[in-house]
């Protein structure tokens, strides 16, 4: 077997995949990639908050269901990313998602997912844009997080289970599709 012969399965906890399956997601909806990098780290970052709370690892804000102005970004409106609303502005190098009223950086994306994935991020971001592509647009905006929710690593339930890692077995996200 010589080096060219990808893993089947990869070693890591949920974050990095939700974020890189919702940027492929957008991808796939017509956004350009640094839109759909910074889509996919807030759809991933939101995920986590909602769990962190369900979980009691993070407390809700005394001003929750109330939203502060973007602090000057320009007008919020907000993208609907496998089943997440997130909130996005226009900026001149195009819409951004937003979170602590900042603009994701793409770049800062990018870094996360290659530090996170290593060698096996082009192996798993093929995989997931096969996937993705199985798809009309329409189709898998409302197939995304049900998707996700069939290949996503398992992992141990409760507060065990936060950050833990479990096994991302490409050869089922393309039987997927």
């Amino acid at each position: 077997m010589g080096r060219d012969m990808a893993k089947q399965t990869v070693s890591i906890n949920r974050a990095p995949v939700l974020t890189l399956w919702a940027a492929v997601v957008a991808e796939r909806l017509g956004f350009k990639r640094a839109e759909a990098l910074t889509l996919g780290k807030a759809v991933a970052g939101l995920n986590a908050q909602a769990k962190g709370r369900r979980l009691g690892i993070y407390k809700p804000g005394r001003d929750r269901g109330k939203r502060r102005p973007k602090g000057g970004l320009g007008e919020e409106f907000w993208i609907e990313v496998c089943g997440r609303p997130v909130p996005v502005i226009d900026t001149p190098d195009g819409v951004r998602a937003v979170v602590r009223d900042k603009p994701i950086d793409p770049t800062a994306v990018t870094t996360y997912l290659e530090k996170r994935f290593g060698d096996d991020l082009p192996a798993v971001r093929d995989a997931m844009r096969a996937l993705a592509k199985a798809f009309e647009p329409s189709e898998l905006a409302d197939e995304a997080y049900p998707l996700y929710e069939e290949f996503r690593p398992a992992i141990p339930p409760g507060k065990r289970g936060w950050g833990a890692k479990g096994d991302l077995d490409l050869n089922l996200i393309r039987s997927l599709g």
